[in-house]
């Protein structure tokens, strides 16, 4: 199966693209620009959809849902917000069909105009402080904590399946408080909540930083942000959060009686990530022989394949492989016994090498009779003969070793290739021929900025949380700099 997979080396994207429908988790759909999310992907969604779930609940929120469709005229009450999503919005102007003159086509009934045209969601600030202000009347009725696990419509052009998709899937938190401190502690705890997912469960190192006033999230007065490098040297955001100040609650007209018995606007946040995160995972860990799954978020962490010429044999393995897979059961450790008779081993272990399942266990009359099971780890790609008695420990070790090495091969990379310059010469030089991020100093101007990206394609990704305040010069101007940040080219 493998054998059919364009090499990352000769063609990345076509690599990606190829590796996504073979691996079964989605394909284009009727509707251009949308995917259809095939079972194997879905469920691995559904895993990281699970933990962030938790994680969001340990920090206080609690979920809730809200329409699909916004009235236009909210839209225009934030400024900023409109102009950030007005080109991709998709507009429904009619209520009702109808048929046609010739009895056979449907169309639009022109009498069915809507008064208002209804935006489908591009995301839901406007029609979520809309809904607050109902909500909030006194300090006691802060905070709120919600979070909506939704789908969304940002009209794309260009599309690929998971990065960039006109209809996708997310979740989206949006908070209200009675003071700035408390949005802001919120927006970098939830930074936090991404981080730890990405690096802890998905095995993806990520960086932490804030965006440029340039790439802030529209309304936003600050936005804080997890990127990741992929294996192509380019850049992707995995996850943001955003201090919206009370542009929005000002915009909707949402106040609260303070302690003292003042009217104040109350402050606010949003923070969401995508299922764009399954682009991330895919780029991040597979090979050239398919999707490489941390087992975090594998929806199969075992798989066993059975080696038999009769049915005696299979009815043998069968019931040798329950004394584990009762034991797995107990652990939490998901399995599937792959005990089809239309297909071969060796078809089998092809199959589940695509599809990334993290540990293979192969088991016939030999193993049976020498106490003994083969078992692959797909990351690495190595066998090794182990013995029943111990087995599961065995497993249950070997998949946290897995997910280690994942996140250490995937940062070690991630160190590689991050690059200081202190020339245009050379940051032109390092995104051509070695990729990754280039470390550069910014004299922290818009326009550089926009020159940087018109004369490169790269742009600054964050300037990094942690990052040391030096004195410097701009990689294109000259011009005064308090600090390098990181540019990359990006998905």
């Amino acid at each position: 199966m493998s054998k059919n997979i364009t090499k990352r080396s000769e063609d990345y994207s076509k690599w990606y693209n190829e590796l996504v429908v073979k691996a079964d988790l989605a394909e284009n759909s009727g509707v251009r620009g949308c995917m259809v999310i095939k079972p194997y992907g879905y469920a691995i969604w559904e895993k990281m959809q699970g933990e962030l779930d938790k994680m969001f609940k340990e920090t206080g929120h609690q979920n809730a849902y809200f329409p699909l469709f916004i009235p236009k005229s909210y839209f225009s009450k934030e400024a900023s917000h409109v102009d950030g999503f007005a080109k991709e919005c998709a507009v429904v102007t009619h209520y009702r069909l109808k048929t046609g003159e010739d009895g056979k086509t449907i169309e639009v009934d022109p009498d069915a105009k809507l008064e208002e045209e209804l935006i489908v969601r591009p995301t839901s600030e406007t029609i979520i402080w809309d809904t607050y202000r109902k909500w909030i009347e006194s300090y006691r009725d802060l905070p709120i904590l919600v979070n909506q696990w939704a789908n969304v419509v940002r009209w794309e052009m260009r599309t690929r399946l998971f990065l960039r998709t006109a209809e996708f899937l997310w979740q989206e938190g949006h908070t209200a408080h009675a003071t700035e401190q408390e949005a802001i502690a919120e927006a970098e705890q939830m930074l936090d909540v991404y981080a730890d997912f990405a690096e802890n469960f998905m095995a993806i190192p990520v960086v932490k930083g804030f965006k440029t006033e340039n790439e802030r999230f529209a309304g936003a007065i600050e936005t804080y942000c997890i990127e990741a490098l992929m294996q192509d040297g380019k850049a992707l955001q995995a996850g943001t959060s955003h201090f919206l100040g009370q542009n929005f609650a000002k915009a909707f007209d949402v106040k609260f009686t303070s302690k003292e018995g003042k009217q104040e606007h109350v402050w606010a946040t949003s923070w969401g990530v995508s299922t764009r995160l399954m682009g991330a995972l895919i780029m991040t860990h597979s090979d050239d022989n398919g999707l490489v799954l941390p087992p975090n978020v594998a929806p199969i962490q075992v798989v066993i394949v059975p080696i038999h010429k009769n049915d005696e044999q299979l009815e043998a393995i069968r019931e040798e492989v329950k004394k584990i897979t009762d034991r797995f059961k107990k652990l939490n450790i998901s399995f599937k016994f792959d005990d089809r008779t239309t297909y071969k081993p060796g078809w089998k272990f092809a199959e589940y090498e695509l599809k990334g399942v993290p540990v293979r266990l192969a088991v016939g009359p030999k193993d049976l009779e020498n106490g003994t099971f083969e078992v692959a780890r797909r990351d690495t790609l190595t066998k090794e003969v182990v013995s029943k008695e111990g087995i599961v420990e065995y497993i249950q070790d070997l998949l946290e070793a897995i997910q280690e090495n994942l996140f250490k091969k995937a940062h070690d990379y991630r160190a590689e290739h991050i690059t200081e310059v202190n020339s245009f010469e050379e940051f032109k030089e390092i995104l051509n021929e070695k990729g990754g991020f280039v470390s550069a100093h910014w004299d922290g101007t818009i326009e550089t900025e926009e020159k940087i990206k018109d004369l490169t394609k790269a742009t600054i990704r964050c300037i990094p949380i942690d990052r040391k305040e030096e004195e410097g010069v701009c990689v294109l101007t000259g011009m005064p700099s308090k600090g390098r940040v990181l540019f990359a080219k990006a998905y």
